[in-house]
């Protein structure tokens, strides 16, 4: 099997000859480290060393300094940032002290057609290797955004006390992603396989907020994004760290195909239960625990696990770290034992 076969083959639950694996997204100084170790030059030469089944593919935005699209809403006020090294959700925004819905038009929000193109998406498309299956990196965080707008404790009590300025904040959001998804996808046609969006939903012991309040307020957003991705024929690989397992039902139920992470160390969050209870009906990614085992853990230590995941899922799970960032804590042995088993 090629790469891209492999991929599609443990998304659909079919017989492969090994899982297919993913490196992540390594940060930048991880990522450096890792090409020092590996004595390449570039990303691309390092999955080519670890034999890497996907080649993730960033959107490309053009809304400098940050050049991103995660930090396309300029939220923060009062001395906060929207710089992607320095941005965070819990920080004064726009809409915190606002009431009325009709003041989401008070906002400047930006044009994705201002800053992205299908050209320019398309060049940094074609740049995979033609045999990898190629993973656009989209995000579309519209959860996360919407708690950014307002600040994130004033963004969960206004779900409860204003939902209808929530609603209309959180929908231009979304319609920001579903027509970014338009520019990309189009770029992408032929070439392009799966998208990861997503948003951070759970903690480390179950849900930062009730399933309930997810259904009425989040999930009819990633409905649309899921099925736009659907209709330019991709596979969707939903991304949220931490224990969401009381929620995989609904996520399935949307389209999704993939699960990321499998944060191991999550409450109910461990493959065999995951297994027992979705397995047949969806995909994950990820089980290779990546806050404790591969930063403090041994190279060996991190094979066992490898082939522990691979016996509960001989194909349906992608074998990753269990958080799409790697960080520079990691040993890069214990990254290349993820590959060698």
């Amino acid at each position: 099997m090629d790469h891209k076969e492999r991929f599609f083959a443990t998304v659909n639950r079919e017989k492969v000859d090994r899982p297919a694996s993913w490196l992540g997204l390594p940060a930048y100084e991880a990522e450096k480290g890792l090409l020092e170790y590996f004595g390449v030059k570039d990303i691309a030469g390092l999955k080519r060393k670890l034999n890497d089944d996907i080649y993730p593919v960033n959107v490309p935005y053009d809304n400098p300094p940050s050049n991103h699209i995660a930090c396309a809403f300029d939220f923060a006020v009062k001395g906060g940032s929207s710089d992607y090294g320095k941005r965070t959700l819990t920080a004064p925004g726009f809409f915190m002290e606002m009431s009325d819905p009709a003041s989401v038009e008070e906002f400047n929000w930006p044009d994705p057609a201002a800053c992205m193109s299908v050209a320019i998406c398309r060049q940094a498309i074609e740049k995979a290797p033609a045999d990898a299956a190629v993973l656009g990196i989209m995000w579309a965080a519209h959860f996360q955004d919407a708690c950014a707008a307002f600040g994130m404790e004033t963004a969960l009590v206004k779900m409860i006390s204003e939902p209808e300025l929530f609603n209309a904040v959180i929908d231009r959001i979304i319609d920001f992603y579903l027509k970014a998804g338009d520019i990309f996808y189009q770029a992408g046609k032929g070439k392009l396989d799966a998208v990861l969006i997503g948003n951070d939903f759970g903690s480390q012991t179950g849900l930062m907020i009730s399933p309930e309040l997810l259904r009425r307020f989040v999930f009819p957003g990633t409905k649309k994004l899921i099925s736009q991705a659907k209709s330019y024929g991709l596979k969707v690989i939903h991304h949220s760290c931490g224990s969401i397992v009381d929620v995989i039902d609904d996520l399935i139920n949307i389209g999704t195909d993939v699960i990321h992470p499998i944060q191991a160390l999550a409450s109910g969050m461990e493959p065999r239960n995951l297994k027992a209870l979705f397995g047949g009906r969806v995909s994950f990614c990820g089980g290779v625990d990546a806050q404790n085992l591969l930063v403090r853990g041994t190279p060996s230590e991190v094979r066992a696990k490898v082939r522990e995941l691979k016996s509960v899922f001989p194909t349906g799970c992608i074998i990753s770290p269990s958080h799409e960032a790697v960080l520079a804590d990691i040993p890069p042995a214990n990254i290349e034992a993820i590959f060698d088993d």
